[in-house]
Protein backbone atom coordinates (compact mmCIF):
# COMPACT_ATOMS: atom_id res chain seq x y z
CA UNK A 1 0.00 0.00 0.00
CA UNK A 2 2.80 2.38 0.84
CA UNK A 3 4.49 1.53 -2.40
CA UNK A 4 1.37 2.46 -4.38
CA UNK A 5 1.08 5.74 -2.51
CA UNK A 6 4.67 6.70 -3.27
CA UNK A 7 4.17 5.79 -6.93
CA UNK A 8 1.05 7.94 -7.21
CA UNK A 9 2.79 10.85 -5.50
CA UNK A 10 5.67 10.56 -7.89
CA UNK A 11 3.28 10.60 -10.87
CA UNK A 12 1.47 13.67 -9.53
CA UNK A 13 4.71 15.59 -8.90
CA UNK A 14 5.53 18.14 -11.64
CA UNK A 15 7.98 16.81 -14.07
CA UNK A 16 11.11 18.81 -14.78
CA UNK A 17 11.35 19.92 -18.39
CA UNK A 18 14.90 19.82 -19.56
CA UNK A 19 16.10 22.54 -21.93
CA UNK A 20 16.59 21.39 -25.51
CA UNK A 21 20.16 20.73 -26.35
CA UNK A 22 21.79 23.32 -28.60
CA UNK A 23 23.16 21.93 -31.85
CA UNK A 24 26.88 21.90 -32.02
CA UNK A 25 28.14 23.93 -34.98
CA UNK A 26 31.38 22.73 -36.37
CA UNK A 27 33.21 25.31 -38.48
CA UNK A 28 34.73 23.97 -41.67
CA UNK A 29 38.43 23.56 -41.54
CA UNK A 30 40.39 26.13 -43.51
CA UNK A 31 42.45 24.48 -46.18
CA UNK A 32 44.76 25.72 -48.86
CA UNK A 33 43.17 26.10 -52.28
CA UNK A 34 44.63 24.12 -55.08
CA UNK A 35 45.92 25.84 -58.20
CA UNK A 36 42.89 24.72 -60.22
CA UNK A 37 40.43 25.98 -57.58
CA UNK A 38 42.21 29.32 -57.31
CA UNK A 39 42.26 29.81 -61.07
CA UNK A 40 38.57 28.94 -61.35
CA UNK A 41 37.66 31.39 -58.58
CA UNK A 42 39.73 34.15 -60.18
CA UNK A 43 38.12 33.61 -63.58
CA UNK A 44 34.63 33.87 -62.07
CA UNK A 45 35.62 36.97 -60.10
CA UNK A 46 37.08 38.53 -63.24
CA UNK A 47 33.90 37.90 -65.21
CA UNK A 48 31.79 39.40 -62.43
CA UNK A 49 33.91 42.54 -62.18
CA UNK A 50 33.87 42.97 -65.97
CA UNK A 51 30.08 42.74 -65.88
CA UNK A 52 29.87 45.40 -63.18
CA UNK A 53 32.23 47.69 -65.08
CA UNK A 54 30.21 47.31 -68.29
CA UNK A 55 26.97 48.08 -66.44
CA UNK A 56 28.29 51.33 -65.01
CA UNK A 57 29.90 52.18 -68.35
CA UNK A 58 26.48 52.04 -69.99
CA UNK A 59 25.09 54.33 -67.30
CA UNK A 60 27.69 56.93 -68.26
CA UNK A 61 26.29 57.00 -71.78
CA UNK A 62 22.82 57.64 -70.38
CA UNK A 63 23.64 60.95 -68.70
CA UNK A 64 25.63 62.12 -71.73
CA UNK A 65 22.63 61.43 -73.94
CA UNK A 66 20.41 63.41 -71.56
CA UNK A 67 22.78 66.37 -71.77
CA UNK A 68 22.93 66.30 -75.58
CA UNK A 69 19.16 65.98 -76.00
CA UNK A 70 18.45 68.72 -73.46
CA UNK A 71 20.90 71.07 -75.14
CA UNK A 72 19.48 70.38 -78.58
CA UNK A 73 15.91 70.98 -77.43
CA UNK A 74 16.85 74.19 -75.61
CA UNK A 75 18.74 75.69 -78.54
CA UNK A 76 16.00 74.75 -80.99
CA UNK A 77 13.41 76.54 -78.88
CA UNK A 78 15.66 79.54 -78.17
CA UNK A 79 16.37 80.24 -81.85
CA UNK A 80 12.88 79.39 -83.10
CA UNK A 81 11.56 82.88 -82.35
CA UNK A 82 13.02 86.33 -81.76
CA UNK A 83 10.85 86.76 -78.67
CA UNK A 84 12.29 83.72 -76.90
CA UNK A 85 14.68 84.88 -74.21
CA UNK A 86 18.30 83.88 -73.83
CA UNK A 87 17.72 82.96 -70.18
CA UNK A 88 16.85 79.38 -71.10
CA UNK A 89 20.38 78.88 -72.43
CA UNK A 90 21.82 79.98 -69.10
CA UNK A 91 19.44 77.74 -67.18
CA UNK A 92 20.34 74.86 -69.46
CA UNK A 93 24.01 75.39 -68.57
CA UNK A 94 23.20 74.80 -64.91
CA UNK A 95 21.21 71.70 -65.84
CA UNK A 96 24.12 70.36 -67.88
CA UNK A 97 26.43 70.87 -64.90
CA UNK A 98 24.02 68.82 -62.78
CA UNK A 99 24.21 66.05 -65.39
CA UNK A 100 27.99 66.34 -65.19
CA UNK A 101 27.84 65.83 -61.43
CA UNK A 102 25.65 62.74 -61.80
CA UNK A 103 27.94 61.30 -64.44
CA UNK A 104 31.02 61.98 -62.30
CA UNK A 105 29.47 60.01 -59.44
CA UNK A 106 28.73 57.14 -61.79
CA UNK A 107 32.24 57.33 -63.17
CA UNK A 108 33.67 56.86 -59.67
CA UNK A 109 31.81 53.54 -59.35
CA UNK A 110 32.83 52.53 -62.87
CA UNK A 111 36.47 53.29 -62.08
CA UNK A 112 36.23 51.16 -58.92
CA UNK A 113 35.26 48.02 -60.85
CA UNK A 114 37.54 48.84 -63.78
CA UNK A 115 40.59 49.19 -61.53
CA UNK A 116 39.96 45.75 -60.05
CA UNK A 117 39.69 44.30 -63.55
CA UNK A 118 42.92 45.98 -64.57
CA UNK A 119 44.70 44.64 -61.47
CA UNK A 120 43.70 41.07 -62.32
CA UNK A 121 44.80 41.59 -65.92
CA UNK A 122 48.23 42.97 -65.05
CA UNK A 123 48.92 40.60 -62.14
CA UNK A 124 47.04 37.33 -62.66
CA UNK A 125 46.67 36.90 -66.41
CA UNK A 126 49.92 38.63 -67.36
CA UNK A 127 51.79 36.44 -64.89
CA UNK A 128 50.29 33.32 -66.47
CA UNK A 129 51.65 34.41 -69.85
CA UNK A 130 55.10 35.42 -68.58
CA UNK A 131 55.72 33.81 -65.17
CA UNK A 132 58.02 36.09 -63.22
CA UNK A 133 57.95 37.71 -59.83
CA UNK A 134 58.95 41.17 -58.75
CA UNK A 135 59.95 40.82 -55.13
CA UNK A 136 60.07 44.55 -54.51
CA UNK A 137 56.30 44.79 -55.09
CA UNK A 138 53.87 43.64 -52.43
CA UNK A 139 51.55 40.71 -52.97
CA UNK A 140 48.77 41.67 -55.37
CA UNK A 141 46.42 39.17 -53.72
CA UNK A 142 46.56 41.16 -50.50
CA UNK A 143 45.78 44.34 -52.44
CA UNK A 144 42.76 42.78 -54.12
CA UNK A 145 41.52 41.17 -50.89
CA UNK A 146 41.85 44.46 -49.03
CA UNK A 147 39.82 46.26 -51.70
CA UNK A 148 37.14 43.57 -51.60
CA UNK A 149 36.88 43.79 -47.81
CA UNK A 150 37.09 47.59 -47.64
CA UNK A 151 36.08 49.09 -51.01
CA UNK A 152 37.33 52.60 -51.72
CA UNK A 153 37.14 54.88 -54.72
CA UNK A 154 40.33 55.10 -56.74
CA UNK A 155 39.71 58.74 -57.70
CA UNK A 156 38.15 61.76 -56.04
CA UNK A 157 35.01 63.57 -57.12
CA UNK A 158 37.07 66.47 -58.45
CA UNK A 159 39.12 64.11 -60.63
CA UNK A 160 35.96 62.43 -61.89
CA UNK A 161 34.40 65.81 -62.73
CA UNK A 162 37.52 66.84 -64.62
CA UNK A 163 37.70 63.61 -66.59
CA UNK A 164 34.09 63.65 -67.71
CA UNK A 165 34.32 67.37 -68.43
CA UNK A 166 37.34 66.85 -70.65
CA UNK A 167 35.82 63.85 -72.41
CA UNK A 168 32.38 65.13 -73.32
CA UNK A 169 30.96 68.08 -71.45
CA UNK A 170 33.50 70.74 -72.37
CA UNK A 171 32.18 70.65 -75.93
CA UNK A 172 28.57 70.95 -74.75
CA UNK A 173 29.43 73.98 -72.61
CA UNK A 174 31.34 75.50 -75.53
CA UNK A 175 28.28 75.15 -77.77
CA UNK A 176 26.12 76.80 -75.10
CA UNK A 177 28.49 79.76 -74.72
CA UNK A 178 28.68 80.33 -78.48
CA UNK A 179 24.91 79.94 -78.84
CA UNK A 180 24.27 82.45 -76.05
CA UNK A 181 26.56 85.00 -77.71
CA UNK A 182 24.88 84.50 -81.08
CA UNK A 183 21.43 84.75 -79.50
CA UNK A 184 22.00 88.17 -77.94
CA UNK A 185 23.63 89.46 -81.14
CA UNK A 186 21.04 88.45 -83.76
CA UNK A 187 17.77 88.59 -81.77
CA UNK A 188 15.67 90.57 -82.11
CA UNK A 189 17.99 92.37 -84.55
CA UNK A 190 21.63 93.31 -84.92
CA UNK A 191 22.50 95.90 -82.23
CA UNK A 192 23.45 99.36 -83.43
CA UNK A 193 25.69 100.19 -80.48
CA UNK A 194 27.71 98.33 -77.87
CA UNK A 195 25.46 99.69 -75.14
CA UNK A 196 22.43 98.11 -76.78
CA UNK A 197 24.25 94.77 -76.93
CA UNK A 198 25.14 94.96 -73.25
CA UNK A 199 21.58 95.90 -72.33
CA UNK A 200 20.31 92.71 -73.96
CA UNK A 201 22.12 90.69 -71.28
CA UNK A 202 19.72 92.02 -68.66
CA UNK A 203 17.47 89.43 -67.01
CA UNK A 204 14.52 91.27 -65.47
CA UNK A 205 15.83 93.24 -62.48
CA UNK A 206 19.28 91.63 -62.71
CA UNK A 207 21.74 94.12 -64.27
CA UNK A 208 23.74 93.13 -67.37
CA UNK A 209 27.11 93.37 -65.63
CA UNK A 210 26.03 90.82 -63.02
CA UNK A 211 24.88 88.36 -65.71
CA UNK A 212 28.15 88.77 -67.59
CA UNK A 213 30.21 88.40 -64.41
CA UNK A 214 28.34 85.25 -63.39
CA UNK A 215 28.92 83.73 -66.83
CA UNK A 216 32.63 84.53 -66.75
CA UNK A 217 33.04 83.06 -63.26
CA UNK A 218 31.09 79.91 -64.14
CA UNK A 219 33.12 79.19 -67.27
CA UNK A 220 36.37 80.09 -65.49
CA UNK A 221 35.49 77.51 -62.85
CA UNK A 222 34.98 74.89 -65.55
CA UNK A 223 38.33 75.68 -67.16
CA UNK A 224 40.11 75.58 -63.81
CA UNK A 225 38.48 72.25 -63.01
CA UNK A 226 39.55 70.88 -66.37
CA UNK A 227 43.17 72.02 -66.07
CA UNK A 228 43.75 71.07 -62.43
CA UNK A 229 42.33 67.55 -62.80
CA UNK A 230 44.55 66.53 -65.70
CA UNK A 231 46.83 63.58 -64.93
CA UNK A 232 50.08 62.45 -66.39
CA UNK A 233 49.14 58.78 -66.23
CA UNK A 234 46.94 57.06 -68.76
CA UNK A 235 43.26 57.11 -67.88
CA UNK A 236 41.99 54.23 -70.00
CA UNK A 237 44.91 51.78 -69.84
CA UNK A 238 46.96 52.32 -66.66
CA UNK A 239 50.18 50.38 -66.30
CA UNK A 240 50.85 47.76 -63.65
CA UNK A 241 52.51 50.25 -61.34
CA UNK A 242 49.77 52.85 -61.84
CA UNK A 243 47.09 50.25 -61.12
CA UNK A 244 48.77 49.30 -57.84
CA UNK A 245 48.95 52.96 -56.87
CA UNK A 246 45.24 53.40 -57.50
CA UNK A 247 44.35 50.32 -55.47
CA UNK A 248 46.56 51.20 -52.50
CA UNK A 249 45.88 54.94 -52.58
CA UNK A 250 49.54 55.89 -53.02
CA UNK A 251 50.19 59.11 -54.87
CA UNK A 252 52.43 58.81 -57.90
CA UNK A 253 55.76 60.51 -57.62
CA UNK A 254 56.27 63.43 -60.05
Amino acid sequence: MATRTMTAAADEAPRRISAPEQPVIVAPAVRQLSAAEFNTAMVHLYRGEVGRANTWRMRLDGTTNWAVLTTGATLSFAFSSERNTHVMILINSLLIFYFLYIEARRYMFYDLWRTRVRLMETEFFAEMLTPEREEELENWRQILAGDLLHPRFSITLRQALGRRLGRNYIWIFAVLVISWCVKIVIHPHTPATLGELVERMRIGPIPPWFVLLAGVLFNSFLMALLLTSRERSSDETPSRHETRQRMTGDRPTP
